[in-house]
């Protein structure tokens, strides 16, 4: 099997045929790589294209998804393949084949963003306004900003591309940049974002909105908890468009999508775009095969009233009395991806704020969440306690989404709860094919 490199030619645009219901859009069948972007309805393809890659399933469709959250505690693997154990026992090895797919899947993404970045500046035609082409750009960066940050985080400096990949060989010798200038690049595509973008309110594309929330989740990442605290504050402050749904299932039962809950989520169409999630988590009996479960400590804490209140429709039972997710769920399979909900933003600003000693207003977030779930307000005052007790929330409201195991890294909680003592497995190592394909890639230490 030929290594496969993390570099990708966007434009070859029938590999963007499936993407046009992201962007209610219909795609062009065919066009060159010479010829990729060229008037208003090429680059619209190519946004589109960004979008697409984002959601494919070896990125935020199930691959990179189940690296957050095979990796924490919650989710125990029902199948064969010892390749997704290796996440659960915190054991990764090089030659697993869903760092392999989620590596490429994220550099297709900045690969496709380059793309429109290089060539829609210098599209001349008419109807193609200046705002729309702001749009575009700020779209472009946005998803490369988040394509770099789940690098990051996942495995920690990594080789920064920032213009189009034409072939294979072009970039390659690129040397990893460290962490923190990995972290720097997405605040650079933030900031470049942030002006083109509008102030509207979309929930399945990228405006300024969508760049508050990211910025809020950087710095929550970087400890930079007054920015944290601001940009957090921007959507929260925004009470016409975004709020907490009650129940707390109010934001994906009957097959809800688009609500006041959701920030950024991807769309799904089921039939030439489709969810993949649903076919992991459902059981055999729904058409899935329930390959990864609530393990028996997430089923605990979600049926307990004290802890789970509502949040107890996360599971359910099959008709051989097995435990299975409930979030992903629709047939088809257009179940949406939630890239960013606002209680997320509650809790990053209640985790902010106790870190600066702003205890009252810490509570005061924590407790909207709860409140949300149907629990009493948290009475947790010193500033050790109110952080556990947020921490404690995230894993039951974030469950079957891919926060835990990032959560637990970035707090330095990974060893008292997970038992990863050993430093570098809190990075991932990077596929052993890449290493094979570019010499000038260099393993994560402990590999």
């Amino acid at each position: 099997m030929k290594p496969i490199t993390y570099f990708f030619s966007i434009l070859t645009l029938a590999v963007f045929s499936a993407c046009e219901s992201f962007l209610d859009v219909q795609p062009l069948e065919s066009i060159s790589d010479t010829q990729t972007i060229v008037d208003k309805a090429t680059a619209e393809t190519a946004v589109r294209g960004i979008y697409s890659a984002l959601g494919s399933a070896n990125y935020y469709g199930t691959g990179f998804q189940s690296i957050g959250y095979l990796s924490g505690d919650n989710i125990q693997w029902t199948g064969s393949q010892s390749q997704i154990q290796e996440f659960i026992n915190h054991n990764v090895n090089a030659d697993n084949a869903t760092i392999a797919g989620s590596w490429i899947a994220i550099y297709q993404t900045i690969n496709r963003a380059n793309n429109v970045l290089a060539k829609v500046p210098g599209v001349t035609d008419p109807t193609l306004t200046q705002t729309l082409r702001d749009q575009y750009l700020g779209e472009a960066y946005f998803i490369r900003a988040l394509a770099y940050f789940d690098l990051a985080r996942t495995w920690g400096g990594v080789p920064l591309i920032t213009k189009p990949t034409l072939s294979p060989a072009e970039n390659s010798g690129i040397k990893r940049s460290t962490q923190a200038e990995t972290y720097a690049q997405v605040l650079a595509d933030l900031e470049a974002a942030e002006p083109l973008l509008p102030a509207t309110t979309d929930r399945y594309r990228a405006t300024k909105k969508t760049v508050w929330a990211l910025k809020a989740r950087y710095y929550l990442y970087r400890k930079d908890w007054a920015k944290a605290e601001e940009f957090a504050t921007k959507l929260l402050t925004d009470a016409t468009n975004y709020g907490l749904l009650k129940p707390y299932n109010a934001f994906f039962a009957n097959d809800a999508r688009g609500t006041r809950e959701s920030v950024f989520e991807l769309f799904y169409n089921g039939t030439t775009e489709v969810n993949s999630h649903r076919g992991q988590w459902q059981p055999q009996t729904n058409g899935g095969t329930r390959q990864w479960a609530p393990n028996d400590a997430l089923v605990g804490l979600v049926n307990n009233p004290a802890i789970g209140g509502n949040r107890s429709v996360l599971v359910a039972k099959d008709n051989q009395n097995r435990w299975y997710g409930t979030l992903y769920y629709r047939n088809p399979a257009s179940d949406p991806t939630y890239l960013f909900r606002i209680a997320e933003l509650y809790l990053i600003r209640a985790e902010a704020r106790a870190q600066l000693n702003k205890t009252t207003d810490a509570l005061s977030d924590l407790n909207a969440v709860r409140d949300r779930a149907g629990l009493p307000a948290s009475t947790a005052a010193a500033q050790a306690a109110l952080l556990l007790a947020i921490e404690d929330e995230r894993r039951v409201e974030f469950a079957l989404e891919p926060h835990r195991w990032f959560d637990l890294v970035r707090t330095g909680r990974a060893a008292a709860v997970l038992n990863v003592t050993d430093p570098n497995r809190l990075l991932l190592p990077i596929p052993v094919n890449q290493l094979l394909t570019d010499k000038t890639l260099e393993q994560n230490p402990g590999y």
